[in-house]
């Protein structure tokens, strides 16, 4: 014959614990005192769900692999054009030089660069820099400033080189302007400022567009770090902790503020990107010669290799996009900091801003590669915790797994 079953709870008082099979301590225990939790994020709505799908389809489109991007880019003007000298393509509506897009988008190109990523930049920057005025326009807005420049120097380089090596149709005309004002056309070595404003444009985008990868990771790490502060707890890992009270508080508000508007202008450059590279293929098909499109496509390229690549991955300003008052990119593959040494933050053997390969190896950010994760994250935030855990995995790996004391 069964027995009742005897509750787990029989000296427990008040009708609410009457009959309880469960442990104490569970339920009954607030989330404010249990020990070692950290604070959940918001619950997510549908808003904020389809504002992220269109992100992530944004950020697919212009974080294409750029050296696969350029490869394709030299690659097509060659051949494509090639092709196009010697067999016309069929004539389309980009064929036509008044199409819409020709004489609203690309002929004021620049511009509408322009347009979209001063905004995006200037934001973005304000809110690394913590809302320091100073550190945003020394290190970030000359950036901008040296593209457009190369931009005025190469267009007025290729429209000299049209004049000075060139002949008119008519004889008589020693000019290219006398030969146009008498209607007649002007011959000469044309490099293509189309095909040069497009891929100098796109590739300035996706430079700038930069510090939108992993943007909302700093969501995590100011509701991390206020909460860890407000127990006196010190995070080892948080990128923020460095940072004082006035920049935590001038962090949180930009962030807040401005992160909805950032959004918006990254859909816009994730858009405009696009469409430079579908009039570039219209511009390979129908317009310049191959050579005069081939050359025009290295200029563009290796202005961006210089600046990006090369000049702002030195100590130098300006500083890469993303760069700032702390470093939240360090699972980017393809961050800028690497073999880079930071300008704004403070210099030291393990600063964490510093974000090379040898820090996040050699545990810079707190020993993180050496914590035990799960699904990618680590299982554990206090140090002690963790180390303890890592010396207890390499006790049990030396001795293979049997328990000496046993």
């Amino acid at each position: 014959m069964a027995t009742k079953r005897r509750p787990l709870r029989t000296s427990a008082a008040g009708p609410s614990s009457s009959n309880m099979n469960f442990r104490p301590g569970g339920p009954d225990v607030k989330r404010a005192e249990a020990k070692g939790t950290r604070p959940t994020a918001a619950p997510t709505s549908v808003r904020e769900i389809l504002v992220m799908m269109v992100m992530h389809a944004c950020k697919k489109t212009i974080f294409f692999d750029t050296n696969l991007k350029v490869a394709l880019y030299l690659g097509s003007l060659f051949l494509v054009s090639l092709i196009g000298d010697f067999i016309p393509f069929p004539k389309t509506y980009f064929a036509r030089s008044d199409n819409l897009f020709n004489v609203y988008f690309v002929k004021v190109g620049w511009g509408w660069t322009l347009m979209l990523t001063v905004p995006f930049l200037a934001m973005t920057s304000y809110t690394l820099c913590c809302g320091d005025m100073k550190k945003m326009l020394r290190h970030h807005i000359p950036r901008i400033v040296i593209a457009t420049f190369f931009w005025l120097f190469w267009t007025k380089m290729f429209n000299i080189i049209e004049t000075s090596y060139g002949r008119c149709t008519v004889k008589g005309f020693g000019t290219k302007s006398a030969c146009l004002k008498a209607g007649h056309l002007w011959n000469g070595f044309d490099i293509s400022g189309h095909a040069f404003i497009l891929i100098h444009s796109s590739l300035v985008l996706i430079e700038e567009a930069r510090p939108i990868i992993k943007w909302e990771s700093i969501k995590d790490y100011l509701r991390n770090e206020i909460h860890d502060r407000s127990i006196s707890e010190h995070s080892s890992t948080n990128p923020l902790r460095n940072l004082s009270e006035e920049e935590m508080r001038n962090l949180q508000f930009l962030y807040d503020r401005l992160t909805p508007i950032i959004r918006t202008l990254f859909i816009g450059m994730a858009t405009l990107q696009l469409l430079w590279d579908v009039m570039l293929v219209g511009t390979m098909l129908y317009y310049h010669h191959m050579v005069e499109k081939v050359i025009s496509g290295i200029i563009a390229i290796l202005t961006w290799y210089f600046t990006y690549r090369f000049w702002y991955r030195t100590t130098l300003l300006p500083d890469p996009a993303g760069s700032g008052s702390f470093f939240y990119q360090r699972e980017n593959k393809d961050t800028f900091v690497y073999g880079r040494r930071p300008t704004m933050t403070t210099t030291g053997p393990t600063n964490v801003n510093a974000g090379s390969r040898a820090n996040m190896a050699t545990g810079a950010f707190g020993g993180l590669a050496a914590q035990p994760k799960f699904m990618g994250m680590p299982l554990y935030t206090n140090m002690r915790t963790a180390a303890t855990a890592a010396s207890g995995n390499q006790t049990g790996a030396s001795n293979n797994g049997v328990d000496l004391n046993s």
